[in-house]
């Protein structure tokens, strides 16, 4: 099956400051990464904060333009097109942001918000006004809550208002920012599950960004890993959890909690000592290999490539 969206190398570096005339530093934000997404599958990208994964989620959907590298999306490279190009995809490519509180405008009722999308691509206010009322059924809202304002809803509800307005222009995919994490528990369950019906009946492809691992494992088909930008292990959704081959992926998967108690008790925690290189340090590419770090820190560095560990299992490692 032809993917539907290609990443080939895709890189994005910003340009820091350091003080007023300061020495102007480069920190690379997302380093080289590569991947691919057929339709109706669920890629989760897993990394603790700051390893990259809002900004990798932000050039998918081209709100930013990539340093290098290329994005293809149904068929078409926008990796550098225009916004005038990117308008008739935007329908197809949408997104559900962390905060259903500050994501919905508060001075809209709930048909203006989901209906925004829907008059910046031309549809009439009647084809509007009938897609409104389908998406509200499809994400387990009454229609009367098209007259009320965002206020007078949970977050649970905001989020189902959240992912009516992605679903309302028919996307393709869907990419999902720590759409949970500023859930309750109990609530969090039921948006994952709706999200799970969602992309078995519509066959939507989706990109599902989170720091909990137990939720990303629920809804994944295949988990990559991120640290300091770079993809430290690319598989598939068991094989990563039973079987981990890269140490941050294991020191993740190991600081998750588990419900069981005597599961939890008796499990061999793997402790990562030290901070983390800091990104705007070149020698940052060599990320859990120290011990090859030159001591000139403007010799030539050589970052760890992706290699196959078994068939679609793809790990970050050195040249022995």
């Amino acid at each position: 099956m032809t993917a539907l969206l290609e990443i080939a190398g895709v890189s994005k570096s910003f340009p820091v400051r350091a003080g007023l005339g300061g020495i102007s530093r480069t920190l690379k934000a997302v380093d080289d990464v590569s991947l691919a997404l057929k339709e109706g599958e669920t890629l989760g990208i897993v990394g603790e904060s700051g390893c990259g994964k809002t900004t990798l989620a932000r050039l998918v959907l081209r709100l930013l333009e990539p340093s290098q590298g290329a994005i293809r999306f149904a068929g078409t490279d926008i990796t550098h097109q225009p916004e005038s190009a990117l308008r008739p995809l935007r329908a197809q490519l949408q997104v559900v942001f962390q905060d259903p509180y500050s994501s919905l405008n508060p001075r809209l009722r709930v048909r203006d918000i989901i209906g925004e999308p829907l008059r910046n691509l031309g549809w009439n206010r009647a084809r509007i006004d009938a897609r409104v009322d389908e998406v509200l059924g499809i994400v387990g809202l009454p229609v009367e809550y098209a007259t009320r304002y965002p206020h007078a809803f949970s977050g649970g509800q905001r989020q189902r208002i959240g992912i009516a307005r992605a679903l309302a222009p028919h996307p393709k995919m869907i990419v999902c920012d720590e759409a949970v994490s500023a859930l309750d528990v109990s609530i969090r369950a039921q948006i994952i599950d709706l999200l799970i019906e969602l992309q078995k009946s519509m066959g939507l492809a989706m990109i599902f960004i989170s720091h909990d691992l137990a939720v990303v494992r629920e809804i994944s088909h295949r988990v990559l890993v991120l640290y300091l930008g770079r993809v430290m292990e690319l598989a598939d959704r068991d094989r990563i959890y039973q079987a981990p081959q890269h140490p941050y992926t294991k020191a993740l998967l190991s600081a998750a909690p588990i419900p069981d108690p005597a599961v939890e008790r008796h499990r061999q925690r793997i402790r990562l000592t030290g901070d983390p290189p800091s990104p705007l340090d070149p020698r940052a590419a060599f990320r859990f290999a120290p011990s090859r770090l030159p001591a000139d820190p403007n010799a030539p560095i050589l970052a760890p490539e992706l290699r196959e560990a078994a068939p679609g299992h793809l790990v970050a490692e050195f040249d022995a």
